[in-house]
């Protein structure tokens, strides 16, 4: 199975939630991290799965969530420097809550 990450950038805490929501339903995709900016105005979510299953998720999120993104982005087989940042995005949350960082594995 080909790796790949999905992104989706959203207005807002609750539209990132139905956006992830939708995601999860939709694909065989699972959550690697999130990022809020702006005080969560602004939010960030990654998932990782398989190429078809990201591609479907991130589409099905943008068409369908309750806000439209402001941006979407699906990478094919990312590079070690991009597997990388999105390791330190879920070391981050990870230390926020006090645990070990969830390992992002090359499958």
């Amino acid at each position: 199975m080909e790796k790949s990450l999905g992104f989706i950038e959203i207005s807002g805490v609750t539209a990132a939630m139905d956006a992830l929501d939708i995601m999860c339903k939709t694909a065989d995709v699972e959550l690697v991290t999130w990022e809020r900016k702006l005080g969560g105005r602004l939010v960030t979510l990654i998932v990782r799965g398989s190429i078809s299953a990201v591609t479907e998720a991130v589409e099905a999120a943008a068409a369908n969530a309750i806000k439209r993104p402001v941006a979407k982005a699906v990478i094919a087989n990312p590079h070690p420097e991009t597997e990388r940042l999105v390791q330190l995005s879920a070391s981050r949350l990870a230390k926020k809550k006090g645990k070990d960082a969830p390992m992002v594995h090359d499958t």
